[in-house]
């Protein structure tokens, strides 16, 4: 007589076995992209980023950009300007260089200095832009990057290939929900909390690489070997001991910000040669270290220049860290420098809705829809009409800006980019009443 078969309660062993569900964001917080708007532009515009055409080449007070599509968000790259429309499409003008427009301009007339589309698999619901890169995040959660990273050797290509001239997906097998620019880097937010950078990674900015690794001649991986752990995203390098989700990232020039889900932990990594990244020590962070600064705060966004941030926190009160030279704290022509984050006091009695850094620049947008601007002046990318440094926010006045109601604002490294709410939807303005 056959034994018995011994029966295995098969439920209850693969509940043992389980793996343990994957953390999800539930909600994102990304830039408001439903007020459709006309595009202002002031600054130098020598290579085309101003959009104006090649006779254009500045401007020191805001110019409206003529274009035949409805924009919902803008961003300004070191020498390009990025937009997109109502409908998820990428426009592009200015530099391409190193093939930052992400499309062909080669034989063609006057195609950097008027806008032009991206080629894209689908829709776009956020871009961002750095010195000689831009990036968009689709729909379905794939990001597409086109132009260069650059270091202190100079051109570090996207890719092993090199530049990418043509929008190339960055980053594969992962749902991204948010990026961000810095200057030479870029920022992924996964829905399942994650971050990941790459890029140029010299003053710490990928928060994954040690000093003698943040080059791509180090000595662990000379040549083609280093560039192929900098130029491939790859996760930050947080202890797993704290179990650290997050929900939101920001990017500066050459530093980076990630905030931790449900607290207002923000651990910071970069440049902080002048406490931009709310760090007491003023050497550079190769790897994510929670900010005492920036955690005191609960942000809507952070936007960090060259050598100084600016924060806004959720009840509209905008904060200022770093180097004080321009102006570009806001905080007063006999302020220092700032090592803790303090209040610009002169926007206190506003409700600020929106905020931007450029190198040395500064700017917030009111609730009311006014444009204030503070910091460098020599290319007349304030707006104000003439090159001086403002040493304290200040409102942008002119034709084209009076009777708009200012939504946000960019500023690269010598351009200032304005998105504003209008009912010509970006349509030549007409002539004689017509």
């Amino acid at each position: 007589m056959a034994p018995k078969r011994k029966i295995v309660d098969t439920h209850t062993n693969d509940v043992a076995k389980a793996k343990r569900t994957k953390f999800t964001l539930d909600n994102v917080r990304l830039p408001e992209c439903t007020t459709e708007g006309v595009v202002l532009v002031t600054g130098a515009g020598d290579v085309g980023q101003l959009g104006l055409g090649p006779d254009v080449l500045e401007k020191a007070r805001p110019a409206l950009v003529n274009l035949s599509s409805e924009i919902v968000d803008i961003y300004a790259g070191g020498m390009h300007t990025v937009c997109l429309t109502k409908d998820g499409k990428v426009l592009t003008f200015g530099c391409n260089d190193e093939g930052a427009l992400g499309r062909v301009t080669d034989g063609k007339e006057d195609a950097e200095f008027t806008a032009g589309e991206v080629e894209l698999p689908g829709k776009v619901i956020q871009i961002s832009a750095g010195d000689s890169h831009t990036a968009a995040l689709l729909d379905d959660g794939r990001v597409f990057a086109w132009g260069t990273f650059r270091d202190s050797h100079g051109n570090m290509g996207m890719s092993l290939k090199g530049n990418e001239r043509l929008p190339y997906e960055i980053l594969k097998n992962h749902h991204v929900v948010k990026i961000a620019s810095g200057a030479d880097h870029i920022v992924f937010l996964t829905n399942h909390g994650e971050v990941l950078t790459c890029g140029c990674a010299e003053q710490g900015q990928l928060g994954r690489t040690s000093v003698r690794g943040s080059s791509r001649n180090a000595r662990n991986g000379i040549g083609k070997g280093n560039i192929v752990k900098l130029v491939n995203p790859a996760p930050i390098s947080v202890k797993p001991s704290l179990k650290l989700h997050f929900d939101n990232i920001w990017a500066g020039s050459y530093c980076s910000f990630a905030k931790v889900v449900d607290k207002d932990d923000v651990y910071v990594f970069g440049l902080n040669n002048y406490n931009q990244i709310g760090l007491s020590n003023t050497e550079p962070e190769y790897f994510p270290k929670k900010s005492p600064e920036f955690s005191k705060y609960n942000w809507d966004h952070i936007s960090s220049g060259q050598h100084h941030t600016i924060a806004l926190s959720s009840d509209g009160k905008v904060y200022a860290i770093g180097r004080k030279e321009y102006g570009r704290l806001g905080l007063g022509k006999d302020c220092q420098d700032a090592q803790i984050l303090t209040e610009v006091k002169v926007l206190s009695d506003k409700k600020i809705i929106n905020i931007a850094c450029g190198s040395s620049t500064s700017f917030a947008v009111t609730g009311d829809g006014q444009l204030h601007a503070w910091g460098m002046g020599t290319n007349g990318q304030l707006g104000m009409g003439d090159e001086d440094d403002y040493f304290e926010p200040t409102q942008v006045k002119g034709k084209q800006i009076n009777d708009r109601k200012v939504v946000r604002a960019s500023s690269g490294g010598q351009h200032t980019v304005i998105l504003c709410a209008s009912d010509n939807n970006n349509k030549p303005e007409q002539k004689n009443g017509k």
